[in-house]
């Protein structure tokens, strides 16, 4: 994939910052990140997880770049956007209340107004721009991009505006907490915070004191992917992160990211990627 536009990646913080035109996707892709979208002008439309998404101009999109999503409308290209993607292991650490952690975990794309979130989000995203590129402290933008998710999500859970439409793409309210969706939250955060230790669905399982099938049973009902494919798919976006961001050897990628071999560190990134961790390395820098 050619970039052409200015596109910044800041490693201290494993906070990805992007403005300019869409890029051509020939393909779907996934992250295991928390993707936020600002449309200044035109519009994205995405084939996400099998359905149409479609932000507008003057809308925000947040959501969950772990279900498959791909940009298919060839009129993005003449659209101004703005991306940030905040890992998904440090969008745990904030603490979100369960209900929103749910929101995010089972990938259903929030789309509300800007003018939802009170304050001018043009200026806020470009100021996000303007600190990554200049280097400087990660620490503020960190900060003001988990204030920003957090009035997002307050908006979406809230009626609709003036300002347009707001919530999550199907209309719904957003659904309260569970006891499925506090341990299915409770199994992620574990994996978030081990996955670069050799773990199992097993010791996922322990930790929230559930029996190894039933804590798969009921991580795929609430998530919809299965625990050892989503600490896979945090191992490899971890990968692609040190791939991009360092000069590190594929093997000590590997190893960083939690693989316990070089054979199933190349099968795994390949299966999910697409491509070997090399080529990935290639295309992006």
């Amino acid at each position: 994939m050619t970039l052409t536009v200015d596109d910044v990646r800041l490693e201290e913080a494993a906070l990805w910052v992007r403005h300019g035109a869409p890029p051509v996707m020939e393909h779907p892709h996934r992250h295991d990140d928390l993707e936020l979208n600002l449309v200044h002008s035109g519009r994205l439309e995405y084939l996400f997880g099998g359905s149409t998404l479609r932000v507008e101009a003057g809308q925000v999109a947040l959501f969950w770049g772990g279900t498959p999503h791909q940009l298919v409308d060839p009129e993005a290209v003449e659209s101004a956007v703005s991306w940030v993607h905040v890992p998904l292991t440090e969008v745990l650490g904030w603490a979100l209340p369960t209900e929103q952690i749910a929101v995010l975990l089972r990938a259903r794309p929030v789309v509300v107004p800007a003018v939802a979130l009170a304050r001018d989000v043009d200026a806020l995203f470009a100021t996000w721009h303007r600190d990554v590129v200049a280097g400087g402290d990660s620490t503020v933008v960190m900060l003001e991009a988990q204030a920003f998710v957090r009035r997002a999500l307050a908006a979406a859970e809230a009626p609709a505006t003036a300002g347009g439409p707001s919530g999550t793409t199907d209309g719904a309210t957003a659904p309260g907490p569970s006891g499925a969706t506090a341990r299915a939250t409770a199994m992620a955060q574990f994996v978030a915070e081990h996955y670069r230790s050799p773990i199992a669905p097993s010791d996922v399982a322990r930790a929230v004191h559930l029996s190894p099938s039933h804590a798969m049973t009921l991580f795929k009902r609430v998530v919809g992917t299965t625990l050892g494919t989503y600490i896979a798919r945090c191992r490899v976006a971890e990968a692609q992160r040190l791939l991009i961001t360092t000069d590190a050897t594929t093997v000590e990628v590997g190893h960083a990211a939690g693989f316990t071999s070089q054979s199933s560190f190349y099968d795994t990134f390949r299966h999910i990627c697409g491509c070997a961790p090399g080529d990935y390395r290639r295309a992006l820098r």
